[in-house]
């Protein structure tokens, strides 16, 4: 689909040199940039969802954990 947006110039320049050293077109440049952006944004969304769904969540019964984890001090508190 073709489309025009407005860039800054100095953005504009940037682009164009780099897609020209990588050897690609301008629409493919803006195109893979977009896509990039877009599944790095959807990611970032989907990861707050699911941190603020977990972060909230405990089993019944459960206590609250301190953000303290415990290790065994010996070979003898293990069994």
């Amino acid at each position: 689909m073709k489309t025009a947006i407005s860039l800054p110039d100095m953005l504009f320049h940037r682009a164009d040199a780099f897609a020209e050293r990588a050897g690609i077109s301008r629409s493919e440049l803006y195109a893979t940039a977009l896509e990039e952006y877009l599944a790095r944004r959807d990611g970032d969304r989907v990861l707050a969802r699911l941190n603020a769904v977990y972060g909230q969540v405990r089993a019944p019964g459960e206590p609250a954990m301190a953000g303290e984890v415990r290790f065994p001090s010996s070979r003898a508190d293990l069994w």
